[in-house]
């Protein structure tokens, strides 16, 4: 039976330029959350190391999934007892057919108990407002999976994915009932009220959840929010530094959205589906 309700947080945190001292602020993250009663902790995206305007900065220093920083993000996941989300910049295998391509996956992982219980590669890479993000990074090919926390559905997708209203809606009709957003939301003129209007709108059209996660820095907006299935923000962080944001997902508050605005019912459209 699925639970009536379910504890979420989300950390607002810069990602410095050092893999071990990520891991520290994760675990202090988790720490806290799980303190409260957290099930689930979402975190930005590109966690294993970031610095300032430069771009290529992440994909240099991508590591494979079995390496150091991905097994301490399990060893997190294991102590603290709780679901991690957030994405990571995955280096191509020797010897596969990816070993010619010099370029990295950004890769969504989810965690719970130590375990990699879920991988996603971005879709739709970032290639606006002059950035270059196909530069480096190697984009997916499969939708964004859904994975199981506690009897409740949770869709993932990762930063420019939300710009795409058929990703989220492709999780929705599959059964979602949240959805996570893993991002670094780049600032500029207008990119707030982007970020604010797409996670809202997202929620809204589908009926469901939304976790928005930012990378706070000079580069990126923060802004880290949670949005109820009638679009209602419920919890939200600023623009300037660390934060955790917490709340409780409600079943009743979804079934009622979905009984008075029952859209994904009422689609008339086959269900989204991306080009091969």
């Amino acid at each position: 039976m699925s639970a009536k309700s379910l504890p979420v947080a989300v950390a607002q945190f810069t990602v410095t330029e050092e893999p071990e001292r990520n891991l520290e602020i994760i675990d202090g993250f988790a720490r806290d959350a799980a303190a409260g009663g957290a099930k689930l902790l979402v975190l930005p995206e590109g966690l294993i190391a970031r610095r300032g305007d430069d771009d290529s900065y992440a994909a240099a220093h991508a590591q494979p999934l079995d390496g150091p920083f991905v097994d301490g993000l399990r060893r997190i996941s294991a102590q603290r007892h709780i679901v991690l989300m957030g994405t990571v910049h995955v280096a191509p295998e020797q010897g596969t057919e990816r070993d010619a391509d010099s370029r990295v996956s950004n890769t969504f992982l989810v965690i719970c108990d130590g375990e990699i219980i879920a991988e996603y590669r971005k879709l739709h890479l970032y290639d606006a407002f002059s950035a270059r993000e196909s530069d480096v990074v190697l984009p997916g090919d499969a939708l964004p999976p859904i994975v199981d926390i506690d009897g409740w559905k949770i869709g993932v997708m990762t930063c420019y994915d939300v710009r795409f209203p058929e990703t989220a809606r492709s999780l929705a009709v599959r059964g979602a009932d949240a959805i996570v957003v893993s991002a670094a939301w780049v600032r500029g003129p207008l990119k707030e009220q982007h970020w604010k209007l797409l996670t809202a709108a997202r929620a809204l059209e589908n009926t469901c959840y939304v976790l928005a996660c930012s990378e706070v820095s000079s580069r990126n907006i923060g802004c880290c929010r949670i949005i109820d299935p009638m679009g209602e923000v419920v919890a939200e962080a600023g623009d300037e530094g660390a934060e955790l944001i917490a709340t409780g997902l409600s079943r009743e508050c979804l079934a009622s959205a979905r009984q008075i605005m029952p859209v994904l019912q009422n689609r008339r459209f086959a269900d989204p589906q991306l080009p091969d």
